[in-house]
């Protein structure tokens, strides 16, 4: 029989962060432990810690009688037993973290890291920095772009603009301006501006930008006439898709974009990120994971069409202090662990408890 246990630690963020349309000073992260003949596997979320009283009171009845070599049965009935409470948002939050554990414990189980039961198709998967948050003072940012391109040799990066819902386009300008200083003509330079813009300002912002190669939710992810409408307006790549928390979601916006983006976190964990990755690779496209970087690892490097993981300064830093086990991105590259089962991560559960907050 597996059991699932869940818990909620809330960490403080090392500064003020903010995009264009939210800031924040801590971030919560919800693990699960999912267990079955003394063996665990995890898997986590970041969301609401709520998020825990959905997996006790909705998702643990579901999987308790699935198979522990049979994660897409569990997640089958995990997606039914949340009909009447809604799918999208906190559910499909708590199915993604429950599926990871699921499929971290059957690897576990078998004595396999993650990427190889799920069958490999490369062994490295590349990485861009991310962060470059609005409140970063002009010195801040310099040091992390140089800290990604220049220490790590990560040859992409990526700022937050559309500050203040779209009202700043000087200083996001500016910004945009200032990372390609530090960066230089070499490495690619992306831009979030979180849905902050309306269509026409984000066509002028991509065509004043410097050398910008990836402009990302330059509108709202819903509006996907409005994604269209930049599209083909720009010359620079336009991506969307980290808010998606089911297929056909993603089946209406892959019309819209040059890159879909998933989070597998969100959109229903490894089993449901896995045919999106198949419905992007039907429509010609690409397919770039959203933050978690140590979740997306084995299933990106499972994926033919994998284009990059998002290397998140905010998660990065979480994931680094709560498991051991973290990558390493030097060179623009993450390598999934073969000397581990599963995941190859181990939760340092004292470490973490003075965050614990359910």
């Amino acid at each position: 029989m597996i059991t699932l246990a869940a818990a909620a630690y809330t960490i403080p963020t090392d500064a003020p962060e903010a995009d264009g349309t939210l800031e924040w000073t801590s971030t919560t992260l919800v693990l699960i432990e999912a267990s079955a003949e003394a063996t665990t596997g995890i898997g986590w979320t970041y969301g609401p810690a709520a998020i825990t009283e959905t997996v006790a009171s909705l998702l643990q009845p579901a999987v308790r009688g699935t198979g522990v070599l049979d994660p897409p049965a569990a997640h089958e009935r995990m997606c039914r037993a949340v009909r009447n409470a809604g799918r999208p948002g906190m559910c499909a939050m708590a199915i993604s973290a429950v599926d990871c554990a699921l499929w971290d414990l059957k690897a576990r189980r078998l004595g396999l890291p993650l990427h190889r039961l799920l069958g490999a198709v490369r062994d490295e998967v590349p990485v861009y920095g991310s962060g470059g948050f609005t409140t970063y003072d002009a010195t801040r940012l310099r040091e992390q772009l140089a800290r990604w391109t220049g220490d790590q040799g990560i040859p992409r990066v990526k700022i937050k603009i559309g500050e203040a819902w779209g009202t700043r386009e000087d200083r996001d300008l500016e910004r945009l301006h200032l990372a390609r200083g530090v960066i230089g003509a070499g490495a690619e330079l992306y831009a979030d501006a979180n849905g902050a813009y309306n269509a026409k300002q984000a066509v002028r912002i991509a065509a004043e930008a410097p050398g910008l190669r990836w402009l990302e939710e330059p509108v709202s992810s819903d509006d996907t006439g409005g994604l269209r409408t930049v599209r083909d307006a720009v010359s620079c790549e336009v991506a969307a898709g980290e808010y998606g928390y089911d297929l056909p979601y993603f089946a209406r916006l892959v019309g819209a974009v040059d890159c879909l983006q998933a989070d597998v976190t969100r959109v229903g964990g490894i089993t449901e990120f896995l045919r999106v990755a198949a419905l992007a690779r039907a429509h010609g496209r690409e397919l770039s994971a959203h933050c978690a970087p140590h979740l997306h690892a084995a299933a990106m490097a499972a994926i033919p069409n994998a284009r990059h993981i998002e290397w998140f300064h905010d998660h990065v830093r979480i994931e680094s202090m709560l498991f051991d086990g973290a990558l390493d991105p030097s060179g623009g590259t993450v390598r999934p662990r073969d000397d581990a089962p599963g995941l190859g991560l181990e939760f340092r559960r004292a470490d973490a408890q003075e965050y614990r907050v359910a």
